[in-house]
Formats: C-alpha cells, structure tokens, sequence
C-alpha cells in the first residue's frame, strides 16, 4: 500500500512538471508571436481627387461719396457729393466675355449719383477668373476736400470698421452694400467703453448708409463689428473731417480683416511731424481676452521703434507714432491674443489737410491682380518678413514689360506705379504688400487683397 502511494504520487508530480512545462511553452509562443509581424488584411477605400469648377467673382464697389447735412431742411438727408473714377480688370475669361457691371440701388441717397457697382466676372470652363478693381475721388467743396480711395471687394459675412470717430465736426458713415438676391440682416456691434447693438435691413441689390453717431453716440475712438445673416454684406467707413469751418480730409476705409495675434501694416505714409498734435495713430483693440501687444516700426527694414502696449478685452485703444521721421514705414504687432487695428495718418496739421486709415496687409503668395485708381503719386510698398529674399515681378494686364523687384530678407521696397493701371503681381516668397497715394493736400492707402481664391482639389470617397 506504502509502495503503491509512493508510485502515485511520483506519477503525478510527473504530470503536473510537464503540464507546466508544455504551459510555460505556450506562454513564450504566444509572447513570440505578439512580436512577430502579423499579415495585414488592409481595404483601401475608393477615392478619387476633384477640383471644383471655379463660380462667378462678385466685387463690390463704394461708389458716390456721401455729403450729410447739406439739406438745411433735412439735417440727416444724403446726397452725392462726387462720382468716383473706376478702374477694373479680369483674367481667366475669353476676350469675348466682358466684365458684368450693374449698380445696386441706394434708396437712402437723394439726387443723382453714380450707382455702387457690383462686378461680376465668370470663368471660362476650367479655368478661375481674377478681377481687380478700385475707385477714387477727389473733393474740393466747403464742406468736403481731399482724396478717397479703395479695393473694390467681395461682401463678407462678418467685417472690422477700426476707425472713425464722433468728436465733433466729423460725419462718418458705415456703409452697407447687399449685392445678393436675397435680403441681409446686418449686426452692427460697436466697442468702447460701453457695447451696444442694433440690427438693420438691407435689401437685395441694395446700399444704404448708417451715421456712426447713431450707433457709437460719445465714443471717440470706436471699433465696429458687422455681421451679415441671408446674405454676405460689403461694409466700409466712410469719414469726413471739419475744423472749425475748413474741409479737413475725406477717406474711405476697407475692413480690417478678422482678428489675429500677428498683424503687419505695409504702406504707412508718414508726411508731417509735429511735437504738439497726433499725427500718425495706431488704434488697437483685443477682441476677446486682455491681451499684451508688441509693436515694431521699420523703415526699408531696419527698425526704428518698439513699443509695448497693454491692452484691456473689447476695449479700444490708440498708441502715438508721431516719433516718426516723414517715410513709408512698416508696423508689425504681435499679441498674445487676437486683436484688430488700423492706422490713421495724415498730409498736414490744421485746416485743409487730408487723412487716411490704413488696415492690416494680408499675406501674399504666387500670383494676385490689382488695380490702381487715377491718384497722386501712386505707390506700392512691398514688405518681406520672411527668412529669404523675395523676387517680385509686376506686369501690366492690359501688356507691356514687366518690372522685376527684390525684396530682401526682412526688408521692404518702396516702388513706383501707374494710376489708372491693373496688375499681376507674381512673388516667389510670401510677402505684404500696400497701395499709397499722396499728394499736396490728398492722401489715401489700402493693402493689397489676395483675390478670390481658385477651388483647392478635395477628395471625393464614393
């Protein structure tokens, strides 16, 4: 019996010492095989790359300047104070196909006037089309002088007024263009110490104009937000200055763009220095979160002032430049939250000068269009803020040589061109860039737009 357990017991030792061998060798199979690369069973799914056919290009133009308060009757009546002179070009249409031009209605202007214009242009079958177009006008009356131009743009759903003020002796007005087919309900929000809101309607094919007095009453230096609902609006701001009795400056001034933490101003005209009055003004504003903002000025790319501003969340704020030798200069401000800005500057103290706003410079890269109206001394500041020089060609669309510009590393160029001319401006290397008139008297600038963009290919998964 003894003998018998002894043979058991060495029996199932037996077993259990080669099931745990046979289950450690599982264990180390298993382990290699996680290890080891498996074969893949991999299904790519049915895709195909499509490039959209590029649609009509819509652009917007202010047309006639405003006068307000010619009426002694009717204070608040509008009327034309000059037609503006148009110049306008496309490309990627057949020479057959012409530019569609038609003038929205402006039911709040009385008398004659030329008519906003909406331009359309279509593309050729596979092909974009590239429209560039600007207006200017001169003034010489009793109550309005000096010079006004623009970019003709496409409406936006959401556009930045900085700029503009309602001290007393200015008539500034926000201007709503619809060129859609559809009505637009537009948010007019205004930023300063206090907010404040209002909504109005804007017809389909239709301008009309709303006094910045009525919505900023007592703020000096105002910000205005406008979003469009039913239809994209073109929004600019037109302002006008009186001292004393003396016509003092006309502008009108493009959106700012959306906000951003970096913003670069190309085409700052610095023509008069004065130790007793603003000159040249930065106004700021972060739109959402206080933000610190760092501000560089350069002239031909060597700085030539820093600044550091501190700025309170949705409330404006202007910084003095007037440390400022007369030149074209380049700002760039950087935040560490987003902000909007613009500059103001003008020809000369007193009665009878003229001003101008200047908005941010967007980045360009391989090739735009754009127009230069009939002004003074017409001008283009390219600015280069990349690491690597940049070789710009300009080229008259209507032909002609063009002229090839280098802009080198961190530097900026300042170059003659044509009034009443359109171009093609090609760069191999990101840049800003910004049109200047200045004249005795008459000042206006506007950056340089990229045009509407040609459909970028997307990829379609049946």
């Amino acid at each position: 019996m003894t003998q018998n357990r002894a043979i058991h017991v060495v029996a199932t030792s037996a077993r259990l010492l080669a099931g745990a061998i046979i289950a450690a060798g599982c264990v180390v199979g298993v382990t290699a095989a996680v290890a080891l690369p498996w074969p893949e069973i991999v299904n790519e799914p049915a895709q195909v790359s499509v490039t959209p056919t590029a649609g009509d290009t819509t652009l917007v133009c202010t047309g006639s300047f405003r006068a307000i308060g010619r009426n002694t009757q009717d204070a608040g009546q509008m009327s034309s104070a000059g037609d503006p002179s148009l110049t306008a070009e496309h490309s990627g249409a057949s020479d057959e196909s012409e530019l569609a031009a038609s003038d929205l209605l402006t039911v709040d202007l009385s008398g004659p006037a030329a008519g906003p214009l909406k331009l359309v242009g279509s593309p050729d079958p596979g092909s974009a089309v590239s429209i560039a177009a600007a207006e200017s006008v001169s003034l010489a009356a009793d109550d309005l002088s000096g010079l006004a131009a623009s970019a003709c743009r496409e409406p936006s759903t959401e556009s930045w007024l900085v700029g503009g003020t309602v001290e007393t002796g200015t008539s500034d007005l926000i201007i709503l263009s619809n060129p859609g087919d559809v009505p637009a309900t537009a948010t007019i929000t205004v930023f300063g110490i206090e907010q404040s809101s209002t909504k109005t309607l804007v017809p389909a094919g239709t301008q009309l104009a709303v006094p910045l007095s009525s919505v900023a009453a007592g703020l000096q230096e105002p910000v205005v937000r406008v979003t469009a609902a039913g239809a994209p609006l073109r929004a600019v701001l037109q302002s006008s200055l009186i001292r004393t009795l003396d016509p003092s400056g006309i502008d009108v001034q493009d959106t700012a763009g959306a906000p951003r933490t970096d913003l670069t101003f190309a085409g700052v005209q610095v023509l008069t220095k004065s130790p007793d009055s603003a000159v040249t003004v930065l106004r700021l504003m972060a739109t959402d979160q206080a933000a610190q903002a760092t501000i560089t000025i350069s002239s031909e790319g060597e700085r030539v002032q820093d600044l550091t501003v501190p700025l309170d969340a949705a409330i404006p704020a202007e910084v003095s430049l007037d440390a400022l030798d007369p030149g074209v200069y380049s700002v760039e401000v950087t935040a560490d939250t987003p902000v909007v800005g613009a500059v103001r500057q003008i020809t000369d103290i007193g009665a009878g000068a003229d001003f101008g706003w200047m908005t941010p410079a967007p980045e360009l890269s391989g090739e735009v269009v754009f127009a230069v109206p009939d002004g003074p001394d017409p001008r283009i500041h390219l600015v280069n803020s990349a690491a690597t020089e940049a070789s710009v060609t300009l080229t008259p669309t209507t032909g002609g040589e063009g002229e090839t510009i280098t802009v080198p590393a961190g530097g900026s160029i300042v170059a003659d061109v044509s009034d009443g001319t359109t171009y093609a401006l090609a760069t191999d290397t990101p840049l800003h860039a910004a049109i200047a008139l200045a004249g005795t008297d008459e000042m206006a600038g506007w950056p340089i737009w990229p045009g509407a963009a040609a459909q970028a290919a997307i990829t379609v998964y049946p």
